[in-house]
């Protein structure tokens, strides 16, 4: 067995341990190649037709833009309200336990490790050049991009218009509302679409409207999304080198710190006043390590050199005991990415498997 054999069935054993015409005028019509996202399909979708209120967005954004308004509301028009959007945003039911466990094993897999080994080996040099200029480790940016979407296998296969007209006009009750949101990220999105000469009704995404292989929403995509690869354009969707680059310069914008550890072990103190003070910030870095020990926690002695403040992580383990970390704030930059400590966590081992499998090769 080769060296690289073996370290990947270690891994393995591991994870099973763990068990409109005027507006189209005015784009180029590029549309998005097809991936291997499944299609969605919901017969039950309508189209918002001339809606009262829909209309009414359309008028008012066009004249803040400058925009012609007919062609925004004739695009707007063709906009569907999809049932199945309205399901996804709703939260999951109360009281499932959560499982670190499980979830690690979702991501961290052979299939996804060889996907991700080969992705490194393509876009080697974008990613030498993104840890060069913006310090984020390029394990880190090839775990991500795979957590994301299986290195775009997996991008989502409802309209973005669809999904952000859904949510902004049609947002389910039964959870806080945040329409707001979702129609400012449909206002991001026509502007994307706009500048960079997509077709509106052609882009594809996740139900909530995150877009290629980093998964960005419009306004990420507007205010963090960089052109690395140097063609004049930003495409999320069909190049690697610009979802490299741009997921580099997101981290960095929310505060990533060049060789910053991202995390430490920890064993905290059995009484539960001194635990539960240290679990009530979760994962916004707030102890340091003298106050870490005054409240009984034991930092390991890594986390006893760091001089920066760090967060005690909390990863449930359904039936079994919980695991606990302590989080850096590149820890907490990665969870400004997605806010979830399981996921930054996720993303963090998937890196440290494929550097271990790439150096064993």
């Amino acid at each position: 067995m080769s060296k690289f054999n073996a370290v990947l069935f270690v891994l393995c054993a591991a994870l099973l341990s763990n068990a409109p015409a005027a507006w189209a005028k005015e784009a180029h019509k590029k549309k998005p190649k097809p991936t291997k996202s499944s299609k969605v399909l919901d017969k039950a979708a309508q189209p918002f037709g001339e809606r009262a209120d829909v209309m009414r967005f359309g008028a008012e954004l066009a004249a803040e833009q400058g925009w012609d308004a007919p062609a925004l509301q004739a695009l707007l028009a063709q906009a569907k309200s999809v049932p199945a959007v309205q399901r996804l945003i709703m939260p999951g039911p109360p009281g499932s336990a959560k499982d670190w466990g499980a979830y690690r094993a979702r991501f961290v897999e052979p299939r996804r490790l060889q996907a991700g080994l080969a992705f490194w080996e393509q876009n080697a040099a974008a990613l030498a050049r993104a840890q060069e200029q913006y310090g984020v480790p390029a394990e880190l940016i090839v775990g991500l991009i795979g957590v994301e979407t299986f290195y775009g296998q997996i991008t989502g296969g409802f309209r973005v218009i669809d999904a952000l007209s859904t949510l902004s006009f049609d947002f389910p009750s039964g959870r806080s509302d945040r329409s707001a949101f979702f129609r400012s990220e449909l206002v991001e999105f026509l502007k994307l679409t706009r500048r960079e000469g997509l077709d509106p009704l052609s882009v594809k995404g996740s139900f909530a409207g995150a877009m290629g292989w980093p998964q960005f929403m419009p306004s990420s995509w507007n205010k963090h999304a960089v052109d690395f690869d140097g063609d004049g354009h930003i495409d999320l969707m069909q190049s690697p080198a610009d979802a490299i680059g741009s997921v580099a310069h997101y981290l960095a914008n929310f505060g990533w710190q060049r060789g910053m550890p991202t995390h430490y072990s920890v064993a905290l103190p059995v009484e539960t006043t001194a635990r539960a003070k240290l679990l009530a910030p979760d994962i916004l870095p707030s102890f340091s390590s003298t106050q870490l020990q005054a409240l009984g926690a034991q930092p390991s002695e890594a986390a006893l050199a760091h001089s920066g403040p760090l967060a005690v992580v909390e990863l449930q383990m359904g039936a079994a005991a919980p695991v606990y970390w302590l989080g850096s704030e590149n820890f907490y930059a990665l969870t400004r990415y997605n806010w979830s400590s399981y996921y930054a966590m996720a993303v963090i081992e998937m890196g440290q498997a494929l550097r271990l499998l790439r150096q064993a090769r």
